[in-house]
């Protein structure tokens, strides 16, 4: 890297550099008390020097000529914290066995987020690996990792980082990162890490001793002062951001990465820092292709053009407009920021058809427009996810979506996201229902926690309800141990809720399978809206002989007569035939009779059905006496 600790073995030293512009002197200081080592300056902020005999393993600080030295802001590892002694890491000592791996490209993926420290009870790499061959056997192909650069205290949710190189040691050594993403390669699965450029938590973070010039007083965000990509100093500022996406890539072999809250990485100049990022890092996976995915509030769909065509390069966006929209038709509860949708067939069949439903018309809840055109961009682009773990614990009681809506409804909605054009996304434990709930959890000092935990409270007040003061008790201290230790996985349930399990299992083996869903629409698809609550999605394929049908009803038993939609019409001298059902006994279901009979269509209640075309049974002619 172009900064950082780098040790060197055919010298067995150590080399350092590190960026300090206002700074007239740096010494690196060890924690076994050797003799300090003056790092000389290059004359451009940044100091460099040898450091010899000191190998993998040391344990080290930067002096800067304050009363207390201060961790790398490059360092790799930081064993007792961020506030402590950063260590030098031999990234080369690993032996990797993913040399087969191929790398991962967007479509046919199956995405599974997790929280490492609830995933499993130990909350470590190493735990977690043992997971491993079940999420394959699930039908999972791509694993997205939540924050792992290091933050003080023993739990947190990772977006309040303050060591961007440094995987935090609450989950292990970075040999056990990069053990858990080999192994995941030789299952087959990739594996995604969840990145925050857009700021620094407010505990530990020692870019500012370096340097005021990290951060911008011309941007803010949501958390405070941006990331200065575009002010003076900042070509500095953008290779730290910049190589270190490049370094998740080459080091832990990882397969591309998940980008916070981008409407938040402000940056004027004429080449956007997401553009160099991406660049920066498909260039460090060689010929191998990887998937960068961006969380974007206001839906700038300019991420994911090519560069050539003035895009930043990036491949997906999380749909927020499909979970909003399924959150209400799950419950009924239209407030907050659900506030413009209304959980209808229409938004559905407009989210497979076109991605976002909000391409630049007035959004209410904010007072202005919102999204950009999503035509032409490939379908696998968006995200589509019904849970994730920001919803999950903006529901108050942090509670999974099946526990506040019908059984019914859930499967449906889980059919349809699970097999619809898009690229679909679980949060842990989703497959099984898993009883756990998801809070927001933060192990903070005192005076930080309080401040922590009134503000949880003040953002919550925008649901009507959640601002009553009867529902204070209900609100999951974030700083609890107990908070967090609620959250982690049973995985246990996954006999106990074996129908649900096998649901989610068997549309991902559909989903993989099957010659016409697995394409996600190449051949063409198109939808109708039968009421206001069912709605019919039909695949095309080639010669229109083996299309596919998925219809969802969220609503009470329709029947169609009479039944003028084209696309209910089956193949010529074909008829529809069940494929899959959400109604299945299998699945806790009563069984799904034909759709379609002499009584013309009747689509049982919230309920998803795929149908397939079948030969017609042949009616011998009566014989004439």
């Amino acid at each position: 890297m172009p900064i950082g600790a780098e040790f060197l073995p055919k010298s067995n030293a150590t080399h350092f550099r590190v960026w300090a512009p206002e700074r007239k002197a740096v010494h690196v200081v060890f924690e076994d008390k050797r003799s300090p080592v003056a790092l000389a300056s290059e004359g451009n902020g940044y100091f460099s020097g040898l450091a010899p005999d000191v190998e993998g393993g040391a344990t080290y600080k930067y002096a800067i000529g304050d009363t207390d030295p201060y961790p790398d802001p490059v360092s790799r590892f930081q064993p007792t914290g961020p506030h402590h002694f950063s260590q030098v890491i031999d990234p080369a000592s690993f032996a990797w066995t993913d040399a087969n791996w191929q790398g991962c490209e967007l479509k046919g993926q199956v995405v599974y987020e997790l929280h490492l420290g609830t995933f499993t009870p130990e909350g470590t790499w190493g735990s977690a690996l043992t997971k491993l061959e079940y999420l394959r056997q699930t039908g999972i192909t791509l694993i997205e990792v939540m924050p792992v650069a290091d933050f003080p205290g023993k739990f947190g949710w990772g977006y309040d980082g303050v060591q961007p190189y440094a995987p935090a040691s609450i989950y292990g050594t970075p040999d056990d990162m990069r053990r858990f993403v080999d192994r995941a390669h030789a299952v087959g699965i990739a594996v995604i890490l969840d990145v925050v450029y857009n700021h620094l938590g407010p505990d530990g973070n020692y870019l500012s001793k370096y340097s005021p010039l990290y951060f911008s007083e011309k941007h803010h965000t949501d958390w405070g002062l941006g990331i200065n990509f575009d002010g003076e100093g900042c070509a500095s500022v953008r290779e730290f951001f910049r190589e270190n996406a490049a370094y998740w890539i080459r080091e832990f072999h990882l397969d591309g990465l998940r980008l916070d809250a981008t409407q938040d990485i402000h940056d004027d100049s004429d080449t956007h820092i997401l553009a160099e990022i991406a660049k920066a890092a498909r260039q460090a996976a060689g010929k191998k292709p990887i998937i960068l995915v961006a969380e974007n509030e206001p839906q700038e769909t300019d991420l994911i053009k090519p560069l050539a065509e003035g895009g930043y390069g990036l491949d997906a966006l999380w749909n927020d407009d499909y979970h909003h929209s399924a959150m209400v038709a799950l419950t009924g509860k239209a407030d907050a920021y659900y506030t413009d949708y209304r959980g209808s067939a229409q938004e559905f069949l407009s989210c497979f058809k076109y991605g976002y439903l909000f391409q630049g018309q007035w959004y209410r809840w904010q007072k202005k427009r919102r999204g950009t055109s999503t035509l032409g961009l490939p379908r696998p682009a968006m995200v589509t996810f019904i849970q994730n773990h920001d919803q999950i614990a903006n529901s108050a009681r942090g509670r999974r979506i099946h526990v506040i809506t019908s059984p019914g409804k859930f499967k449906a909605l889980t059919a349809a996201t699970l097999l619809g054009p898009g690229t679909p996304m679980l949060f842990q434990g989703q497959e099984f229902a898993s009883s756990k709930p998801f809070f927001f959890f933060a192990d903070h000092n005192p005076e930080l926690a309080k401040m922590v935990e009134e503000g949880r409270v003040e953002f919550l007040a925008q649901w009507r309800a959640f601002k009553l003061p009867e529902m204070r008790p209900c609100f999951a201290n974030p700083s609890s141990p107990e908070t967090f230790e609620r959250c982690k996985l049973d995985f246990s349930e996954v006999e106990t809720n074996a129908e649900v399990y096998a649901l989610h299992r068997d549309l991902l083996r559909l989903r993989r399978e099957d010659p016409v869903i697995s394409r996600q629409g190449e051949d063409g698809l198109d939808g109708a809206v039968l009421s206001p609550n069912c709605f019919v999605l039909r695949y095309f394929s080639p010669g229109f002989k083996a299309d596919r049908l998925l219809v969802v009803n969220l609503g009470t038993d329709l029947q169609l007569d009479p039944a003028p939609e084209p696309l209910l019409g089956p193949p010529r001298s074909l008829e529809w035939t069940k494929l899959w059902s959400s109604e299945d006994p299998q699945y806790g279901g009563c069984g799904t009779a034909s759709l379609d009979s002499e009584k013309n269509w009747i689509i049982p209640g919230e309920a998803a059905v795929v149908l397939h075309p079948t030969p017609r049974p042949s009616r011998k002619k009566p014989v004439k006496n």
